[in-house]
């Protein structure tokens, strides 16, 4: 199937009720997982790659772009379910112009280490370049809290302003906002309830879709609610990992000295496999909550 315009797949959801998933890759297995669940539920899905994790400086070996993007684009067009392309929560706006290049249908700079008048800037520039190759743009206005430490750090966390974000729209001319309201990033346990209130005032200024980062730690009551009130795209990652993880460490308990039995052979001692069964499962968890099964 040829792969889909993000925008196209966010329309179509925001038109019909329900939000479309992005569950993050990192790997050939990770990506696999995905589209075994979306083919699975028939679902439209977001596939694609973290721009921050590939381009952090630390690095022990550099990250080729092109690569990545070939992958997703390889599963999209193989894929029996329509598929778009995200380059996530980048800081750079080299890599995010490399990934509108190198096919992405969607980009997001995410910096929060810049001021907010010159991210407004990096912003609008960027999506400007991106409109010109059909590709869309987001970003984000406030800061989601973090989980990353075992606990939520509420000193990082800086709700969307609705003024702010109406503004920050009209100013950059981005397709697709990211909110903070109440969602936190890497939640490694336990989950923390939207506050809805924020969203349905942020709806009100806002007339592009919303999207949810942070879905691992949302309860399926609020992102269901979350998506009546106008939320078209969410997106996962930590559980994800998570599960692939946990997988591969009862894999690696089966005693099998064979190299190629443990990757390659596809068996029940196949890492790999067991890596990609967990993800799919992982997915299958959540994307029920999305309204979108059904809807390829």
């Amino acid at each position: 199937m040829p792969v889909c315009p993000v925008m196209e797949l966010i329309s179509r959801a925001s038109a019909s009720g329900y939000a479309v998933g992005y569950f993050e890759s990192w790997n050939l297995e990770s990506l696999q997982g995905v589209v075994d669940a979306a083919e699975e539920t028939r679902s439209p899905v977001l596939i694609g790659f973290n721009g921050e994790f590939m381009s952090r400086n630390g690095r022990r070996a550099t990250e080729r772009l092109r690569w990545y993007a070939a992958l997703a684009l390889a599963a999209a067009e193989s894929a029996t379910v329509p598929c778009g392309l995200v380059f996530n929560e980048c800081s750079s706006d080299e890599w995010v112009r490399n990934a509108i290049e190198a096919g992405f249908g969607q980009v997001m700079l995410d910096d929060p280490r810049a001021t907010a008048a010159d991210f407004k800037r990096r912003v609008a520039a960027l999506a400007g370049y991106a409109h010109a190759k059909g590709v869309a743009m987001e970003a984000e206005v406030g800061r989601l809290p973090s989980g990353a430490d075992g606990f939520i750090d509420e000193k990082e966390n800086h709700l969307t302003d609705p003024e702010k974000a109406a503004r920050f729209i009209r100013d950059t001319g981005i397709d697709i906002l990211s909110v903070s309201v109440g969602n936190v990033h890497v939640l490694l346990e336990g989950n923390q309830p939207l506050k809805l209130d924020y969203l349905a005032a942020v709806r009100e200024r806002v007339d592009i879709p919303l999207d949810l980062h942070g879905g691992t730690g949302i309860p399926g009551d609020s992102l269901r609610e979350a998506i009546r009130m106008g939320v078209a795209k969410v997106c996962f990652g930590t559980y994800i990992k998570q599960r692939y993880l946990d997988a591969i460490r009862k894999s690696l308990a089966i005693d099998e000295p064979n190299p190629h039995k443990r990757l390659g052979c596809g068996g029940q001692e196949d890492l790999l496999v067991a890596g990609r069964l967990a993800v799919k499962e992982a997915v299958l968890e959540r994307i029920g909550f999305l309204g979108c099964c059904g809807k390829a």
